[in-house]
């Protein structure tokens, strides 16, 4: 079965002074493009989570965000006294000499200027780094059941679109000899026309006609397109993370159906093969989305 490359994975998890969510997004792209939002506390971890996502999601575009609410006061967070002080030793001057109110908020403009606060990074805890790498793996796993699922979807309508090819190719037989004999109808009619101005050797000319003739027999391109439809569907089936490989036989399909349109000489196999082109196009479209 296939996977999609689409996928959103949630999972939470509660410690005793803080719950964190970790939310997993993933898009398609041709490659494995990571990019972790990870608190700095846990940023020691960062090559540990990248090789836990590569080990699971093979390719696609990731975004990985660590979000955290702390449940009381944040411990390791304090106001730098000192520097507020020399702040407002500064600045009440200016404020006397410019004649500002007194009632004017200096505090809180103050508590917005550089280093008033200090933060003092906390060392990780292991134990605590448990229960988030569980919560992590959690979402990854989530992710995962919704690419399941999307692929689900991807398959069936890509299956729906592979049998209107088959469809549109079964449609095509009745117009095939009725195409020969036009084409052989039409090159007699005009040598007709010349027999009294040329002479013909019949021998030739029938070797000739067999030889044009087999020029637009589309029998090939019909069993090797059926062949291709069949291991489309076979590689969909046994398979994990085909897409590329269904790009490759897409291509093949994609040859058959054109030389079959080259050949066609009949207006409604032409149409019959625009069908075909137009199916395969929409293919080609969910297939970018196939992990």
């Amino acid at each position: 079965m296939i996977k999609s490359m689409t996928g959103f994975g949630k999972a939470t998890c509660e410690l005793s002074d803080k719950k964190i969510s970790i939310e997993i997004k993933s898009l398609n792209s041709k490659q494995l493009d990571l990019n972790l939002r990870l608190p700095n506390i846990y940023r020691e971890k960062d090559m540990l989570l990248r090789n836990e996502l590569a080990g699971n999601l093979g390719r696609g575009k990731v975004d990985v965000g660590f979000y955290i609410d702390y449940l009381g006061s944040e411990k390791n967070a304090s106001i730098n006294s000192h520097i507020v002080e020399n702040y407002f030793s500064q600045l009440q001057p200016i404020s006397d000499k410019l004649g500002l109110s007194k009632n004017s908020d200096m505090l809180r403009v103050i508590m917005t200027l550089p280093d008033t606060v200090k933060i003092e990074q906390a060392e990780l805890d292991e134990k605590e780094w448990g229960i988030v790498f569980e919560t992590f793996k959690e979402a990854l796993n989530n992710l995962n059941n919704f690419r399941e699922q999307e692929g689900e979807v991807l398959q069936k309508e890509v299956t729906a679109r592979i049998n209107n090819i088959r469809r549109l190719q079964a449609a095509v037989e009745p117009y095939e000899k009725q195409r020969i004999e036009k084409v052989r109808e039409r090159i007699l009619d005009q040598l007709n026309e010349l027999k009294e101005k040329i002479s013909l050797d019949q021998n030739r000319f029938e070797q000739e006609m067999i030889f044009y003739l087999e020029k637009l027999d589309i029998t090939e391109e019909k069993v090797r397109l059926t062949a291709h439809l069949d291991y489309f569907l076979q590689t969909m089936e046994k398979e994990e993370q085909v897409g590329r490989k269904l790009s490759f036989i897409t291509q093949e399909i994609g040859r058959e159906i054109n030389t079959m349109g080259s050949k066609a000489n009949h207006s409604e196999i032409q149409k019959l093969v625009i069908q075909m082109k137009d199916e395969l196009e929409k293919i080609k479209e969910q297939n970018l989305n196939v992990l």
